[in-house]
């Protein structure tokens, strides 16, 4: 059965449980944090104790893939079962991949995310846009034919990022405004949401760019990255209803405790809450 389009899905789920997306990040230093073992017992004792706190509550889990395959196969194994327990416990899972290719590997990496007959299918997916946004097309496609979704590259947090993202093209445009603008395509009509997002760092001092994608835009760097919810609504202005912002260490930090890690959750909502 295919799903309702991933941005109705978002909006009532941002709407009934607060505007929140908690990371799923386990590496090696919070691993030690926990007195875990950076092993494939720590990994599943701390990805299994995550998803048992939060699935249930928080809008969206990003688990990141990249520190579930460092462990391979079967680290990628531990990685489907949160997954699946997370969707089922009612959370959207935006799988935090950030792929990007042409052609036919595109259209496999968006198969391997956004397909339902994939033990890694999620409800949405990171992806990169930095070989034109074209190549974002099989992702695109598929996501809008399976009620997916797809985060896009836009203005990331990491400083590095400006040197691509600021960029301005033979037109006079900035990258990162002509990814924006392609996302606004995608989502032309769509209500209440678009299904289509731009990942846009909460760390920046001015975005200066149109931020009106009439889809969601995935807030990374509140908490240890030193952005709070109440630098939102200087950066995203108007948009700031359609923002995800996304917390990983300054949650994670609080468990093993579920009660903890459920506690920290809270407390971010109530900060955006009272932010906007």
């Amino acid at each position: 059965m295919t799903l309702a389009p991933f941005g109705a899905r978002l909006r009532q789920a941002l709407d009934t449980r607060g505007q929140l997306c908690v990371g799923i990040d386990p590496h090696a230093s919070l691993l030690a944090a926990w007195g875990l073992g950076d092993d494939l017992a720590g990994l599943e004792t701390f990805s299994r104790t995550v998803v048992e706190a939060l699935a249930g509550r928080v809008a969206v889990l990003k688990p990141q893939a990249a520190f579930f395959e460092r462990f391979g196969s079967k680290g990628v194994a531990v990685l489907e079962k949160s997954v699946e327990e997370a969707r089922a416990a009612g959370a959207l899972v935006l799988m935090d991949a950030k792929r990007g290719d042409i052609g036919s590997t595109m259209a496999a990496y968006a198969e391997a995310f956004l397909s339902p007959g994939s033990p890694l299918f999620s409800d949405a997916v990171t992806v990169s846009p930095y070989l034109g946004f074209g190549s974002l097309r099989p992702a695109l496609d598929l996501a809008r034919e399976q009620g997916c979704g797809v985060f896009a590259l836009a203005l990331t947090s990491n400083p590095e990022g400006a040197e691509v993202q600021r960029a301005v093209g033979a037109d006079g445009e900035p990258v990162a405004a002509s990814v924006l603008r392609q996302l606004a395509a995608e989502n032309a009509d769509a209500a209440p949401l678009g299904s289509f997002g731009a990942v846009v760092g909460a760390t920046l001092a001015d975005a200066g760019v149109d931020l009106a994608i009439n889809g969601p835009l995935l807030a990374p760097g509140i908490g240890a990255q030193g952005a709070t919810m109440a630098d939102l609504p200087r950066v995203f202005g108007a948009s700031v209803r359609n923002v995800v912002p996304s917390v990983s260490r300054d949650v994670l930090r609080h468990g093993p405790s579920v009660t903890a890690l459920r506690e920290a959750a809270d407390r971010f909502v109530g900060e955006f809450a009272d932010a906007v």
